[in-house]
C-alpha cells in the first residue's frame, strides 16, 4: 500500500530541484500535492511533468513564502483544494554568497526572509490544520546549517537557524500530535548548485572537482535522493522521530 493514501501535502520550492522531486516521489506514494514557487512558468513545467509522471492529484499555487499573506493564501488555497493538510515540506530556499563584510544588507534580508522567515510562516499557518490530522512538518534546511562554509553568512545563519526552528518546533508542538525534523543535505545537483558555479572553462571544472573530493563518498548528491529522507520524516516509518537534523551529505559533516 502507497505510504500518503489519503494524505494532503504542501511542499514550496517544489517546482524544481529537491521540491520537485519530493513532489513526484510523495505523488508516487498516493499523496495529493500542492506545489509552491514564485514563478507561474516554472509551475505550469513542473505540473505538466508531474502528470506526464502519472501524478494526478497536483496543483501549482504561485506566491512567495517570504510574505506572510502569501504564505497565508497558500495554505488556504490547499485546504480549499483538498479539505486537508497533514504535511508541510518547507523546502524553498535560496543562495546569495558574502561574508559579513561584502554582503549587502539586502542580500542578508532577501536569504534570511526566504529561507528562514518563510519557514516560520507557513509553519505558523500550517500548524492549525496540521492539529487536525497529526501531521508532519519536515524543514530543508543544509549542512551548511550544521557546519560553516566561507563566504556564505546569511545562507548559513539561514539554515543553522531552521535547524534551531526545526527543534523548537518539535518541543512546543509534540504532546499535540505533530512531528517536525529537517533534513541537512550537502551539495546536490540543482538549478541552484549550477548558478553558483562558474558558467564554463576550467574554473567551472575545478568548482565540481572541488566540491566532488569535499564529500567522502566523492560524489554529488541526487534530488531523489534526499527526497527520499523527506520521505521517511513525513511518513510513519518515522513515528517516534522529532526534533532531528537528518544529514543527507555523503559524510559531509562527520568530517
Amino acid at each position: 500500500m502507497a505510504k500518503f493514501n489519503g494524505k494532503v501535502a504542501l511542499i514550496t520550492g517544489g517546482t524544481r530541484g529537491i521540491g520537485y522531486a519530493t513532489a513526484l516521489l510523495f505523488c508516487e506514494e498516493g499523496a495529493k500535492v500542492a506545489i509552491i514557487g514564485r514563478s507561474e512558468k516554472h509551475g505550469r513545467e513542473a505540473i505538466g511533468k508531474l502528470k506526464i509522471e502519472g501524478s494526478k492529484d497536483v496543483v501549482f499555487i504561485q506566491g512567495d513564502v517570504s510574505k506572510s499573506a502569501d504564505a497565508e493564501r497558500m495554505i488556504q488555497a490547499t485546504i480549499r483544494q483538498f479539505g486537508q493538510l497533514d504535511i508541510l515540506v518547507n523546502n524553498a530556499g535560496i543562495y546569495i554568497e558574502g561574508t559579513a563584510e561584502t554582503a549587502s544588507e539586502a542580500d542578508w534580508d532577501s536569504v534570511i526572509d526566504v529561507n528562514l522567515k518563510g519557514t516560520f510562516l507557513c509553519s505558523k499557518f500550517a500548524l492549525p490544520y496540521l492539529k487536525k490530522t497529526n501531521g508532519v512538518i519536515v524543514n530543508v534546511a543544509s549542512c551548511d546549517g550544521l557546519v560553516a562554509e566561507q563566504e556564505s553568512v546569511a545562507y548559513c545563519a539561514s539554515k543553522g537557524g531552521v535547524v534551531l526552528l526545526t527543534k523548537a518546533m518539535a518541543l512546543d508542538h509534540a504532546k499535540e500530535g505533530i512531528r517536525v525534523n529537517c533534513v541537512c543535505p550537502g551539495a546536490i545537483m540543482t538549478s541552484m548548485l549550477e548558478q553558483d558555479a562558474p558558467k564554463s572553462g576550467p574554473a567551472r571544472e575545478k568548482y565540481f572537482k572541488e566540491m566532488v573530493e569535499s564529500h567522502p563518498m566523492g560524489r554529488i548528491g541526487k534530488p531523489g535522493e534526499v527526497a527520499k529522507a523527506v520521505l521517511f520524516l513525513a511518513s510513519n516509518d518515522s513515528s517516534f522521530v522529532t526534533g532531528t537534523a537528518l544529514s543527507v551529505d555523503g559524510g559531509y559533516v562527520a568530517q
